[in-house]
C-alpha cells in the first residue's frame, strides 16, 4: 500500500496574475486553513496528510480543471470537496478517511457497531466468549468510525445495498454482521 500521506491542497484568495496581486487575506481562506489544522490534530491526528496551500490567483488554472474556481477551495487527492465559503470539518474528515482507507488495509479483529444494539451485543458476546480481542467503534458517537466503516463495507457490499451495523473484520479479513460471525 501507499505510505505517502493524503494529499490536501487549499487554493486561497491570493496571488498574482498580469497586474491584479492579492494581498489582502481573505477571511473564508483564513478560516479554512484553521479548520483544516485543528481537524488535522483532532479528528484525523493518526491519519499521516500532506497539507499544502498554494495562492489561487496565481494558478487559478489548476483547481478549475478539477471544477474549482471560486477560493477557498479545498481539494483531497485532486478531488475538490469544497469551495467558495468556509470548510464543513465533517466534509474534510469523510473525505480524508475514504482517501486513507482506499490506500490502507485494516489488521487485526475491529467490531463497527452502536450503543443498544442487540446484534451488536451479540457479536460482542460471542467475542468474549470466544477469548477474541477486538477494538469496538462506535459509530454513532465517533464520526471517524462511522466514515471508516462505510468506505470500508461499501466497495464490499455494493453503493446501494443499506449497511446495518455490526459491521465485524477477523484478523483484517471482512466478516459482516452478527449472523455471519457466530453461524
Amino acid at each position: 500500500m501507499n505510505n505517502k500521506g493524503v494529499s490536501i491542497t487549499l487554493f486561497r484568495w491570493a496571488g498574482a496574475w498580469g497586474p491584479f496581486r492579492i494581498k489582502i487575506p481573505c477571511g473564508e481562506c483564513a478560516l479554512s486553513r484553521d479548520v483544516i489544522r485543528d481537524t488535522l490534530s483532532r479528528e484525523l491526528a493518526e491519519i499521516p496528510v500532506e497539507l499544502e496551500t498554494r495562492d489561487w490567483l496565481s494558478e487559478w488554472w489548476r483547481p478549475l480543471i478539477k471544477g474549482g474556481w471560486h477560493a477557498p477551495i479545498i481539494m483531497v487527492e485532486g478531488r475538490v470537496i469544497a469551495q467558495g465559503q468556509a470548510l464543513n470539518r465533517g466534509v474534510l474528515v469523510q473525505a480524508v478517511i475514504e482517501a486513507h482507507v482506499r490506500r490502507t488495509a485494516l489488521t487485526g479483529n475491529h467490531l463497527f457497531g452502536k450503543e443498544g444494539c442487540p446484534h451488536c451485543q451479540k457479536a460482542k458476546d460471542y467475542l468474549h466468549r470466544a477469548g477474541i480481542e477486538y477494538r469496538y467503534h462506535d459509530v454513532v458517537r465517533d464520526e471517524r468510525s462511522l466514515y471508516e466503516m462505510l468506505a470500508r463495507v461499501k466497495p464490499v457490499i455494493g453503493p446501494k445495498t443499506p449497511v446495518t451495523v455490526p459491521q465485524i473484520w477477523l484478523e483484517g479479513r471482512y466478516i459482516g454482521g452478527a449472523d455471519r460471525l457466530i453461524g
